[in-house]
């Protein structure tokens, strides 16, 4: 244990911070105190983190954070260190996965991390903590919008755009383990990966008009906002619903489906003990694995931020903590 210069006598870790908005170069290694967990939360000691686009656009800009300094990271995979006054569901030692509340709970990307115990569940059988880490935000946001807003049932059609990504290669296999019909928008060279994850029928965006190809689906998800909203409504069967993780709608978006007979939804995905346990048995069944792009040590995290950044990452993008 070490006493920093403010007296500050709790035990050190090692997380990635940043003091001011930049590229990928203003985000830090740097030692501070390692947190306790409060009233209902649960430290973990963590083992990997996924990286997302939200961790580059925070990075960047203002977004829902404020100004720095702060440490970002939603995704966890580790163990529980300690838990806090009122927490009956882990003990320490148990494996767990799990997304801090969106936003004002960042901090994952870190040695340490405390959250809410509810956020978390057990972190399935049968995957690393690599995989289990990539999945949280990703997965949670394609639940939320597939099946909690969309309430996506079994022979329904659904239209996945950048099918190949984070978020949209989990949405896939969600809505193919939900029975949908599966149809997905990515790069030409991307769809044998997407055929493989389940989709029945791919769209070469570069090339095709997807509001042509399609034109009676129960479903749109999209994750790439502007124009992608007011076009993906001509998609959309009348009574049909199109969900964008873009929480900013396209001028007259509303309006426009309004006039087309359908819903336009906006979410921000939110921290969810339920949804993490379905998810985690949609992977225990083997109907949902995360494809991993690249992995970083924890120190590299700008590195991490430099590839997603590229816009052509195949799957996840994860921090190792510890092996």
């Amino acid at each position: 244990m070490t006493t920093n210069q403010t007296g500050d006598e709790r035990p050190r870790m090692l997380a990635i911070r940043q003091e001011r908005f930049g590229g990928p170069e203003v985000l830090q290694p740097i030692e501070v105190p390692r947190p306790e967990p409060g009233l209902g939360e649960i430290l973990v000691r963590v083992h990997a983190a996924g990286v997302n686009p939200t961790d580059w656009k925070h990075r960047a800009s203002r977004l829902f954070l404020g100004e720095p300094p702060y440490v970002l990271g939603w995704d966890v995979s580790g163990v529980v260190e300690r838990v806090g006054l009122g927490v009956t569901i882990w003990k320490p030692g148990d494996e767990v996965f799990g997304m801090l509340p969106y936003p004002h709970g960042a901090g994952s990307h870190a040695e340490y991390v405390v959250g809410p115990a509810r956020a978390f569940a057990s972190k399935p059988l049968g995957i690393d903590h690599v995989q289990a880490g990539a999945l949280p935000l990703a997965a949670l946001t394609a639940w939320q919008a597939l099946v909690d807003t969309a309430g996506l049932e079994a022979g329904q059609r659904v239209l996945v755009h950048a099918a190949a990504g984070g978020v949209g290669h989990l949405a896939v296999q969600i809505a193919k383990a939900r029975g949908a019909h599966v149809i997905g928008t990515a790069s030409a060279p991307k769809h044998e990966f997407v055929r493989g994850l389940g989709a029945d029928e791919m769209i070469d965006y570069r090339s095709t008009d997807f509001a042509e190809a399609v034109r009676d689906a129960d479903v749109v998800f999209d994750t790439i906002g502007g124009d992608y909203q007011l076009r993906s409504l001509r998609a959309l069967r009348p009574g049909g619903v199109l969900v964008s993780t873009l929480p900013v709608p396209a001028e007259g978006l509303h309006e426009e489906a309004e006039r087309a007979g359908v819903r336009a939804e906006l979410i921000l995905v939110e921290a969810d003990h339920a949804g993490m346990r379905s998810i985690a048995g949609l992977v225990e069944a083997g109907r949902l694995r995360a494809t991993i792009a690249d992995t970083y040590p924890l120190a590299e995290a700008a590195h991490a931020h430099e590839a997603g950044e590229t816009g052509r990452t195949t799957g996840k993008l994860v921090l190792v903590v510890r092996d």
